[in-house]
């Protein structure tokens, strides 16, 4: 515990010198300036409130920008440029303080769905050159005031001429082609368009003190299983934190760190083309640029005594802005689980009925801040970085019934395997970006280069003993393993003539993975190497790509056509056997075409088609078996080529008000070579028995078609709902792996989000999700089937298509209730996740070789209370 510890003294000790060291005099523009600067009275005041034009309900965090003329210290003479600006409260309200008076000033309001507004406020007070002109207005209260005398008079005369309000300022809805069509504020979670859902995890009562798994189940468009695992549409999605692939897990991701959630169904050339079947999920992880010091710290304990613990904290004083933030998560998870297996092969015939309960302790610590620095306003310098570590300590016991059917009747035997095991990680992860300006309105340049790394030590006991032989067998895995991902990418934006927007870019992607994992036997007290189940191993994967896109917008319709190319190659070696292999594709072309048509005001139309890549991930690939699962052995295969999909999807949104609006799609999409998982029964993994392993093979095809509906309403202005409804059906077919081996199933998965407002600021929430049978079995890369360990699966590890069973339906409901404290700026949070205790994941398997049925349950009717405060 030292680390997390030291962690969170380091933070507070920041953040006490920052806020002793704060000047509460600062901030006045002019204070310390020169020229025409120095002599003006920085006492202006503009406020108001910021609304939306069909509903009247304020807009929070809108971008509020005041410009006028000021004194440039490098060219010795005032130019226009910001002079103060902020992102609205949450109720809309906003306050631009310490301003100068003389002048016209240009006030500009932006928020993304709205349409941008700008208007001319003045004080009345003319600035240099202006004085004596037509048209010049005068302070309220000031009737004498001609332009012509000092401006000390007017300011005698009536102070509070220098606080106005600029009353309420409405925005209405965006209707730009080929951008975001916005379909509710920032009242409600979900932010809907046509290429791109966005969820502020913030208004999730339930993912409150909790991970990204939390928060990430209860998004429209994606499931999360118990062990992490996530899937969008049937399929694993690329998961990027802010804007770039990362290496942390989903259960390494504090909720509380987190801003927003991108989903992003079908993306363009622009963005990486792994992802395969899915598209990509973004978390964005907060922070803040507003001038001063702000943040939050927050703290809980759910029902089994675990503790959450965090905190934010922001400042921007000139041209630096410095973040910071950590959270310690203890970890205390208790499952249980069962497999009925009926075995079809042997003599005699058995069943195997297994049993088991386990628990995980541990805790993890996130630390991570940054810098940016405003070189000037149109250059922006940002370097940022983050630590992650932890450590886990589980434990099971399993009970395993075999039944052996002999002629002369049924035989019972009974055993009980307990295991023991310890594991901890550490990952860093760092960025430094540039960002270029061109006065031209939306021209701009990126670059940037961001390195994350981890390592991890692992060490597992089993000890089985056999009750009705008076039998004991031990055996126990060590395994330790590092990688580093280093990525570069340049992106460059320029809108042209006419409606036109050209985008270029570069990438390069390099990725070292390491593992050295042993398996030993213990004979006459001394752990004995088993060679066949040894493995040292390492890769090298490399991906370089280039894009372009071209979009042209109209008034009623536009287009995009963008053009990715990627050049990859892997190299994995096994340490000790001298046997290398490698994959090599010099170029492959990932095309994708958007054409966006404008119905009306209130209709949008989308068709949309991408062409993408998923590569084998490190678990798939390592050749040595892992027997943490008693009844089935798991193997990578290193001869996998990656799998290439093309994906064509139809969007209609309707946004029939501020209140009612719907987002339907309808999608196909197609995959060759797809990576199947596939069971077998094998002689010589373990000598002198055959075993069944559990593998992965390229299969032929899949196919999988669908529609997704996605409404949001809100009902009598205290009631928000999100209904989600996913309705596909998917083909696998893996004939050249073993005739007559092809499976179809038509899978729906439904959610429901639900938000009451109630008196005394108090918000109740339930969050409730159904998924039926489905063809494709979630599998935790190394960990395995539903065995778990911990989750976010592993080294990139995900879901994993097979062709010879399905995964039994799931559902669970989420209650949360929050209490808004001391104007908002303060909140408690209690929430009680899987209420009915039906939250249980599993799977049913066929094969020649036996029928199998498992499930498992983790964390029923856990209750957390957090609370939160804003300054």
């Amino acid at each position: 515990m030292r680390n997390p510890i030291l962690l969170f003294t380091l933070l507070l000790l920041c953040f006490s010198v920052k806020t002793a060291a704060q000047n509460p005099g600062g901030g006045r523009p002019g204070g310390q300036g020169g020229g025409e600067q120095r002599q003006q009275m920085s006492i202006g005041r503009f406020y108001g409130k910021v609304i939306d034009d069909a509903t009247g309900k304020g807009i929070g965090y809108a971008s509020v920008q005041l410009i006028g003329m000021k004194f440039d210290t490098t060219q010795h003479r005032m130019v226009k440029g910001l002079i103060a600006g902020q992102l609205t409260e949450e109720n809309g309200d906003f306050s631009l303080e310490n301003l100068p008076i003389r002048g016209d000033f240009t006030l500009k309001i932006a928020f993304l769905g709205y349409a941008s507004t700008e208007q001319t406020v003045t004080f009345g007070i003319p600035g240099r050159g202006q004085e004596g002109q037509p048209g010049d207005k005068k302070p309220e209260g000031q009737q004498g005031f001609n332009g012509k005398n000092g401006q000390g008079n007017s300011m005698k005369m009536n102070p509070g001429a220098f606080d106005k309000d600029l009353g309420n300022i409405r925005l209405g809805a965006s209707a730009e082609i080929l951008k975001e069509v916005t379909i509710e504020g920032n009242s409600g979670q979900i932010t809907l368009a046509l290429d791109k859902k966005v969820y502020h995890v913030d208004k999730d009562a339930s993912a409150a003190g909790g991970t990204a798994e939390d928060a990430l189940k209860n998004i429209p468009s994606l499931n999360v299983d118990i062990d992490g695992n996530l899937t969008m549409r049937s399929a694993a999605p690329q998961l990027f934190v802010d804007g770039r692939p990362t290496n942390l897990t989903l259960d390494q991701i504090p909720s509380d760190a987190i801003d927003n959630v991108e989903v992003i169904t079908n993306p363009s050339a622009k963005y990486d083309a792994s992802g395969g079947n899915a598209g990509i999920v973004n978390i964005v992880l907060k922070k803040d640029r507003r001038v001063g010091y702000n943040g939050s710290v927050r703290g809980g304990v759910d029902a089994r005594g675990r503790v959450n613990l965090g905190g934010d904290l922001n400042a921007r004083e000139g041209k630096i802005n410095v973040f910071v933030g950590g959270n310690l998560n203890q970890r205390k998870s208790i499952s249980s689980g069962g497999t009925d297996r009926y075995n079809l092969t042997g003599n005699p015939l058995t069943n195997v009925f297994q049993q088991s309960a386990s628990q995980n302790t541990g805790y993890f610590a996130m630390g991570r801040g940054g810098i940016d620095w405003f070189i000037d306003n149109r250059n922006t310098l940002t370097a940022s970085g983050n630590y992650n570590g932890g450590n886990f300590d589980s434990g099971d016991d399993l009970k395993i019934q075999t039944d052996t059917l002999r002629n002369s009747g049924l035989r019972t035997g009974h055993a009980l395997r307990n295991s023991s095991s310890s594991r901890n990680h550490g990952s860093y992860g760092s960025q430094l970006l540039y960002k270029h300006l061109f006065p031209k309105e939306g021209k701009e340049l990126t670059a940037d280069l961001n390195l994350n790394g981890s390592r991890s030590k692992s060490q597992g006991n089993f000890t089985t003993n056999y009750l009705d032989q008076n039998r004991q067998s031990v055996q126990r895995q060590e395994g330790k393993g590092s990688n580093a991902f280093f990525t570069a990418q340049t992106d460059f934006s320029n809108p042209l003539n006419g409606g036109r927007k050209m985008e270029l870019g570069a990438r390069a992607a390099i990725r070292d993975f390491r593992s050295e994992n042993n398996s030993f036997n213990r004979i006459n007290n001394e752990y004995v190497l088993a060679p066949n189940f040894a493995g040292r191993y390492k890769f090298n994967d490399q991906v370089y790509a280039a894009y372009g896109t071209f979009s042209q917008s109209y008034p009623k319709w536009g287009f995009q056509g963008g053009l990715r190319a990627e050049s990859s190659v892997y190299t994995g070696v096994l340490l000790g056997n001298d046997s290398t292999f490698t994959n090599k594709y010099p170029i492959s072309l990932f095309p994708s075409a958007f054409a966006t048509y404008k119905i009306n005001d209130a209709d949008n139309v989308q068709l949309s088609y991408s062409r993408r890549i998923n590569r084998p991930n490190f678990f798939q690939l390592i050749p040595f078996p892992d027997f943490s699962d008693s009844l089935q052995l798991s193997v990578g295969n290193p001869g996998l080529k990656p799998e290439f999909t093309n994906s064509l999807e139809l969007s209609y949104q309707n946004i029939i008000n501020s209140n009612h609006n719907v987002l339907v799609s309808v999608y196909y999409k197609r995959a060759s070579n797809l990576i199947t998982r596939y069971q077998s029964l094998q002689k010589d993994v373990i000598p002198g028995r055959n075993v069944i392993v559990s593998t992965y093979q390229n299969s032929n095809s899949s196919t999988a078609y669908g529609t997704e509906l996605t409404v949001k309403n809100t009902v009598f202005k205290i009631v928000d709902i999100t209904s989600n409804i996913n309705l596909y059906n998917s083909i696998v077919d893996a004939r050249n792996i073993s005739a007559n081996l092809k499976i179809e199933q038509f899978t729906w998965f439904i959610k429901e989000n639900l938000s009451l407002r109630l008196p005394l600021n108090i918000t109740f929430q339930a969050n409730g999700s159904y998924q039926s049978r489905t063809a494709f079995s979630i599998d935790g890369g190394r960990e395995g089937g539903f065995r778990g360990g911990g989750g976010g699966g592993g080294w990139g590890g995900g879901p994993t298509n097979t062709a010879q069973g399905y995964s039994i339906p799931v559902w669970f409901v989420d209650l949360s209730l929050r209490k808004d404290l001391w104007k908002r700026k303060a909140s408690i949070t209690l929430s009680v996740q899987d209420v009915f205790r039906s939250r249980r994941n599993g799977s049913h398997a066929e094969s020649a070789f036996f029928i199998q049925d498992t499930w498992r349950r983790r964390d029923p009717q856990l209750a957390r209370i957090n609370f939160s405060y804003r300054f």
